[in-house]
This record gives structure tokens, C-alpha cells and sequence, in this order.
């Protein structure tokens, strides 16, 4: 009984891992990614490599923001200003302004404006490129593209909850868990698959089990909302207010004009409040109203939760208004450390780190999971296949499908990388145009693969996807005067775009080593195998 039960998890495992293992692939890969979102979307706007974070404290910031904003968003109904941190070396302003008549009736919300300012002077940076850069993958790896956000999260959602029962089924199939993961035997064919898929699995085990669980508790209202629904009679709006609990309704503006208070007494006020936390959003109501407010945010990293407590004060007075987050309700703060484990901004670079190498081990637990199944099934089919029959359908699908996406993903990433720096900077709607270089090139990839999934295609295309990867540092020596060399050279320059670059390279001269080890076979060994080894990585 103990045997046919362990068995029955073995093909739940596979089962539940292979039907859905491609759009897991693609949303590990982003999520990975997006640990580093920041990075990435300042290595895509270049021409703000040459804005070093200045020196200052958040109370000379947000004093240097508040007259920027007074000169220039004069009549705005709403500020919003991001101070400077480690990961973001300028400020963000930006403002929203009365709609104009007729805009309400069509639903519009008025115009917003933003831009970038040096924190220590307030001047305007170089207008950056439009671009979505590491938002887009972020994005992507929850709500995916071209289809609505609600069906994208369904349907990773849905991924999310088999891998989750292929991650405990997993568990329970292994005999010898810890032997596994110190147990790699190479070229040993389908076992070293095993023994790839084993590692990568055990080795990020509690990592593999936090991010499944965590990501669809995030979404849980989503998936689960009857017992909410049923308890507050379909009043959704009366459980968030309890389950969340927030402030007090916006004061409307009264239209008598009124001078601000300055920003850096309510910053050092905050700041003492919370023990020495940083400010890093400064949000206004109604500025130079008589009703204004002026709303300060905390900065991630005191703790695991995602839900920085804040602090409103009177616009005009200065006076404290309201707290909120200093002591939430057990089901809000349980909420927020789940969701705050899962995107991980409590980390510091070393933790982050950790989390990305664990992301990069996600990864490749599912692309060897698949890539196993399709070697062990070849294997059954072997006498057939020698005979010079064909593989059956499915064999020939899965194979195809883990080219488009183990070796296709890489291509797509290094294609929307490369767009970035290739496209007019003036091009109309251009971060629609990088994104449809994303899902073109993996588009590419996945049809070549379904027209041949042969050995020699999984070489082309990791090589392809190698130099695209790889190259992207000589890439950013020829558009922007910020890059590796200068950094390692001559120490100017932001780390996080050498870091970026070194990321890269790192990763392409994987794929590039990957493909060299997939080289043709000897003819001797060829005709030796009974297993074409024309179709199989299983030789690899």
C-alpha cells in the first residue's frame, strides 16, 4: 500500500508539473527578474547613467522637491514625490491637474506629469527614454500580456496551485531527499536529467515552497472571495475597510487659498517616529488648499511587511492627523508579510541576491523537468525510433514546446534589451514597440522549434540566445558613456548597470557553453546509439 501510494504521487508529479511547466518557466524567469527591476529599468535609460545619487539627507530632498513642485505643478490637484534611495538615485515628481471640461463624462482622470530632478538642486534630469522596463517583467510575471489582468491571474494562478502540488508531491516520491542533493552523476543520460532536476529542486526547496505559497495568498481574494462575500452579504467595500483598515476619507479642497508647510520638519517628525526609518513617499492633497494634506510614506526595508505604515499631517499646520500601519490587525499584517516574503524589498543586496540565485534555480528545476520527460519517453520509444518510425505526437509537442521556451525565453529577453537601445528614441508608443520585440522574438523561436525539434535546433538557438545575452555589454559601450569597462577601469558610473552587464554576460556564456556541449556527435557514436541523436538532448 505504502508503494502504490508513493507511486501514485509520481505521476501526480509529473503530471502536474508538465501540463503547465512552459508558463511556469516564463513566469519564474520574470519573477526572478524582477527582484532587480529597478537595475533593470535604470539600465534602460541611459541617459540617466550620469545621475549619481547626491549626498543628501530626505530632509533636504523633500525641501529641494517642494520647490520644484511649487514652481512647476502650480494648479495640480495631487504631488507625488519618491525621494532618492540606494536603488533609485533621483526623485520622482510628479503631479496631476484638474481634468478639463468634459473629460469626467468620458471617464478620463485629468492629465498627470512626470519627471526626474536631481535631489540635491531640483533641476530637471535629461528626459529619459519611454520605456517599461523591469515594471514590464514584473508585470509579466503575474498578470502575463495581451489579455485582461484579471484572466492573466487566473491563469497563473492556476500554474501556481499545480506547481504547488507537484512541489509536495515531489516530496513525498523521494526516498533519499538529502542524498539527492548532494548527488549529480554527469553524462549518465536520463539520470544525470534526474539528477540535475533533483538538485535544482532540493537545494531552493523552502525558497520553491515560500514563493508558490506566498504568490497565491497575495491573490487570494481573487481566487477564494465566497467567505468574504457571504460574510459581509457581497459588501466588499465594508470587508476591506475592516480587514485593511486605512484612513479617514480625502478632505476636500474649499477653494481659499493657503501656503504649504514645509516638508522637512514633517520629514525629521516621521523619521523620529519610526525609529530612525527613512521616508521615501511624500504624497499631497489639494496643495495650497486650505484643506491640504500632506501624507508621508516609510520606506521598505525595517521589516518583512509589505505595508509601510504612513503618517498624514495638515497641509497648512503642520499638525498630525492620522497613523496608519504602526499596529495592524492580525489578518492585515499576516497579509502583508506573506506578500512582503513573496516580492522581497525587506532584503538587502546579499538577501536579494539570494533570492535571485534561488529564482535561477526555479528555473531550472522546471526546464529540467520537462527536459527529463521528454528524454525518459524517448527512451521507451527507442525500438520504434530505430526501426525509422517517427516519435509519437506528444513526444515531438514537448519537445518542440521546451526549444520555444527553455532556449526561446533567453532570446525574447536579450531581443527586448536590445530594443531598447536599437528603436528611435522618438518612436511612438515605444515601450509597446520593446514589448512586442519581447513576444515576437520568443514567437519566432517557438514556430522555428515546431518545424524541426531536432539537437541541431536546441544548438541555434542557444546560441542565439547566448549572443544576444552576452553581447548586450559591448552593446552598452557603444550607447551610453556608462558601462563595465568604466566602471571596473575607472569606478564612475552606477553599479547597478555594471552589475547588470556582468549579469548578462554571466548568463549568455552559459547558454553559449550549453550550446558548445551539444555539439554534433562523433559518426561512430551516432551509429552506435540506438536513440537518434539528431533528436534528443538526452546525449548532452
Amino acid at each position: 500500500m505504502k508503494e502504490g501510494f508513493r507511486q501514485s504521487m509520481a505521476w501526480l508529479h509529473t503530471w502536474s508539473g508538465l501540463l503547465v511547466c512552459w508558463i511556469l518557466l516564463l513566469v519564474f524567469c520574470a519573477g526572478t527578474a524582477s527582484y532587480y527591476r529597478n537595475e533593470i529599468t535604470l539600465w534602460m535609460q541611459p541617459e540617466l547613467h550620469g545621475a549619481a545619487a547626491s549626498e543628501v539627507t530626505t530632509e533636504v530632498a523633500a525641501k529641494v522637491a517642494q520647490q520644484a513642485m511649487e514652481e512647476r505643478a502650480t494648479g495640480a490637484t495631487r504631488w507625488f514625490i519618491s525621494l532618492p534611495g540606494e536603488r533609485n538615485p533621483a526623485t520622482q515628481l510628479g503631479w496631476s491637474k484638474p481634468s478639463q471640461p468634459g473629460e469626467k463624462k468620458r471617464g478620463r482622470r485629468g492629465n498627470f506629469h512626470s519627471e526626474k530632478a536631481d535631489p540635491a538642486t531640483g533641476e530637471v534630469l535629461s528626459k529619459p527614454r519611454e520605456t517599461r522596463g523591469g515594471e514590464f517583467l514584473y508585470r509579466l510575471h503575474f498578470d502575463l500580456h495581451y489579455m485582461s489582468a484579471i484572466w492573466g491571474r487566473w491563469i497563473v494562478g492556476f500554474c501556481a496551485m499545480f506547481m504547488f502540488v507537484s512541489i509536495i508531491s515531489g516530496i513525498v516520491t523521494h526516498k533519499r531527499i538529502f542524498k539527492d542533493l548532494f548527488t549529480f552523476r554527469p553524462k549518465k543520460g536520463q539520470r544525470s536529467w534526474l539528477d540535475a532536476h533533483n538538485v535544482t529542486a532540493v537545494l531552493a526547496l523552502p525558497y520553491h515552497m515560500m514563493i508558490t505559497y506566498t504568490g497565491l495568498v497575495t491573490l487570494m481574494f481573487l481566487y477564494m472571495p465566497s467567505g468574504a462575500t457571504a460574510a459581509y452579504k457581497g459588501d466588499q467595500d465594508a470587508f476591506f475597510a475592516e480587514a485593511f483598515p486605512g484612513r479617514s476619507d480625502e478632505r476636500k479642497a474649499t477653494g481659499v487659498a493657503a501656503p504649504l508647510t514645509p516638508f522637512a520638519p514633517l520629514v525629521r517628525q516621521a523619521e523620529q517616529h519610526w525609529g530612525g526609518g527613512k521616508v521615501e513617499r511624500i504624497s499631497v492633497n489639494n496643495p495650497g488648499d486650505a484643506n491640504a494634506t500632506v501624507t508621508l510614506s516609510r520606506a521598505s526595508g525595517r521589516d518583512m511587511s509589505s505595508k509601510q505604515p504612513s503618517l498624514e499631517f495638515d497641509g497648512v499646520s503642520g499638525k498630525l492627523l492620522a497613523t496608519d500601519g504602526d499596529a495592524l490587525p492580525g489578518a492585515a499584517a499576516t497579509h502583508g508579510v506573506m506578500y512582503g516574503l513573496h516580492i522581497a524589498r525587506f532584503g538587502g543586496p546579499l538577501l536579494r541576491a539570494l533570492f535571485f540565485l534561488s529564482g535561477l534555480a526555479g528555473c531550472a528545476m522546471v526546464a529540467t523537468g520537462a527536459l527529463l520527460w521528454a528524454v525518459k519517453t524517448r527512451q521507451k520509444q527507442a525500438k520504434a525510433l530505430a526501426a525509422g518510425k517517427r516519435a509519437s505526437f506528444g513526444l515531438r509537442l514537448v519537445e518542440a514546446l521546451n526549444i520555444g521556451a527553455i532556449a526561446g525565453i533567453p532570446i525574447a529577453f536579450g531581443a527586448y534589451f536590445w530594443a531598447n537601445r536599437l528603436l528611435s528614441v522618438t518612436m511612438e508608443d515605444r515601450p509597446k514597440e520593446e514589448i512586442a520585440c519581447f513576444f515576437g522574438a520568443w514567437a519566432l523561436a517557438a514556430i522555428i522549434a515546431q518545424l524541426r525539434p531536432s539537437r541541431a535546433m536546441w544548438r541555434m538557438q542557444l546560441a542565439a540566445g547566448a549572443f544576444l545575452l552576452a553581447s548586450l555589454p559591448v552593446l552598452n559601450v557603444f550607447t551610453t558613456s556608462s558601462h563595465l569597462g568604466v566602471t571596473l577601469f575607472l569606478g564612475r558610473g552606477p553599479v547597478a548597470v555594471a552589475a547588470f552587464d556582468m549579469v548578462v554576460l554571466v548568463l549568455g556564456l552559459g547558454l553559449a557553453y550549453a550550446a558548445f556541449k551539444l555539439k554534433p556527435l562523433p559518426v561512430k557514436a551516432a551509429k552506435a546509439a540506438p536513440v537518434k541523436p539528431a533528436q534528443t538532448m538526452e546525449a548532452a
